[in-house]
């Protein structure tokens, strides 16, 4: 199975190189069906229930009314300012306060495998089964960094059938992101903030499902949506070759790695009221990896189990719509490896991360979001080096205001389905990385570390 995996990443990832690339809330999708953006998304990359439905459907949805290649760009830029200047600069080239930059820069294949063309191009048995073949992949430029890289990327095989004399939706997907493939909003991969500074400090605790591992594993596995309200998911992952990361941008020294197969899960249940306008979700999630710690298998593996749970609420009033979400996830760590090499003081610690989220958007434009966000677990000493204490604990709020012109409207007549968002958030920290003050040792309190960020987010 790993060699099939492995298999798959190199087929996938050539593949991607030559072909075309895409990703999620990008306007190439909204040109695939010929609908503004507000079709799937309140506000991108927040999914509807349509939208939720054409992500379980493979991206594959289409109305056949446009010939322009499936093809999208995105550009994120803006200006960081925190409470308390950052030592030695926000980052090589950066200020150590005040910045302007331009943060990332995507090019984007979504939708369709071949997009508008299966047909011409193989004729109309075969598109036929090409069209329920869709793909996902961001390839970006990273304005802090100055590198290219692979992002998120997925290829999926969506159709409908029947099972237990309900409709089933069912698909099978390869990614490089564990909860990438998830509908709704409420995990890691697609959660809220949507977008922030990189140059400014953020907490260095954090799960492995949470970024931990992406854009370092390949993942197989295959999901159902069972009558529109069960949807289940299991899937493996398995880190990549070191020189297949260098070949996509990324830099596999000290990753942790998951040398065999790391079983995935998800169950969730979904249900609507009848006129359609609100959906509720509840469901349940996790990963289990035996990893090496820095790539280092001289002392053996560690252990790594993530669980969490979470909820959303979603209803939608005119043009108006509400988003409610809470997540939390706990992870068991078994420091099997990591102890020995004087990488941990513990042999066993926990870790585990709590949201709560409002998002209000009203007349599809103006956007107002609060977040409250709480990490905490074991104290270690050598884990959490840059802690005054050795504690993972940093809790605060995320205030966000978003403006988005061309959200009802989308963008000009000759690359239709544009659009653009402004935001001003900001992030309060209550504690950071163990304590309110000294936490990295230089007497910085944890409200120096708290950001203002003005942000321009365009995707065409």
């Amino acid at each position: 199975m790993k060699r099939l995996l492995s298999q798959l990443a190199l087929l996938s990832g050539i593949g991607l190189l030559v072909a075309p690339t895409a990703c999620q809330a990008t306007p190439a999708f909204a040109r695939q069906l010929n609908a503004q953006c507000t079709a799937c998304h309140t506000e991108y990359p927040v999914l509807n229930e349509f939208g939720r439905l054409f992500k379980v459907g493979g991206y594959t949805m289409a109305t056949d009314q446009t010939k322009l290649p499936p093809v999208a760009f995105m550009v994120q830029a803006g200006f960081t300012h925190t409470q308390a200047s950052v030592p030695g600069g926000a980052a090589t080239g950066f200020h150590d306060n005040n910045n302007f930059s331009l943060n990332q820069a995507s090019i984007f294949y979504t939708g369709r495998l071949f997009g508008p063309y299966a047909d011409p191009l193989f004729g109309p048995t075969a598109a036929g089964f090409l069209n329920k073949i869709g793909i996902f992949y961001q390839h970006t430029y990273d304005g802090i960094g100055h590198s290219w890289a692979w992002d998120n990327a997925e290829i999926r095989y969506a159709d409908t059938g029947s099972l237990f004399g309900k409709t089933a939706n069912f698909g099978f997907y390869a990614n490089n992101n564990p909860t990438m493939q998830d509908p709704w909003n409420t995990l890691p991969a697609w959660g809220f903030p949507f977008s922030s500074s990189p140059l400014a400090p953020t907490p260095a605790a954090a799960t492995l499902i949470d970024g931990g591992v992406s854009q370092q594993v390949v993942g197989a596995g295959g999901y159902v949506l069972i009558d529109n309200k069960w949807y289940v998911d299991a899937g493996v992952y398995h880190t990549l070759g070191a020189g297949f990361q260098r070949w996509m941008g990324v830099d596999p020294a000290g990753e942790t790695q998951i040398p065999d197969l790391a079983p995935y899960w998800r169950l969730a249940y979904t249900g609507r009221n009848e006129m359609g306008t609100s959906s509720w979700e509840i469901g349940t999630h996790g990963m289990a990896a035996s990893t090496y710690p820095g790539r280092d298998s001289s002392a053996g593996k560690d252990q790594i189990l993530d669980l969490g749970v979470d909820t959303q609420y979603q209803t939608t009033f005119g043009n108006n719509d509400v988003l409610g979400m809470l997540s939390w996830t706990h992870e068991n760590q078994t420091w099997d490896a990591s102890q020995p090499l004087a990488l941990t003081t513990n042999g066993r610690d926990t870790l585990w991360k709590a949201a709560a989220t409002i998002h209000l958007l009203h007349d599809k434009t103006y956007g107002v979001a609060v977040q409250y966000f709480l990490t905490d677990g074991s104290s270690d000493a050598l884990l959490y080096g840059g802690s005054a204490n050795g504690s993972p604990l940093s809790d605060g709020f995320v205030f966000e205001l978003n403006w988005m012109p061309l959200n009802k409207s989308g963008g000009p007549f000759f690359w239709p389905r544009s659009n653009a968002k402004f935001t001003a958030q900001y992030i309060l920290y209550n504690r950071f990385d163990g304590a309110r003050s000294n936490y990295d040792g230089t007497g910085r309190n944890a409200s120096g570390n708290n950001m203002l960020f003005l942000g321009a987010w365009i995707a065409f």
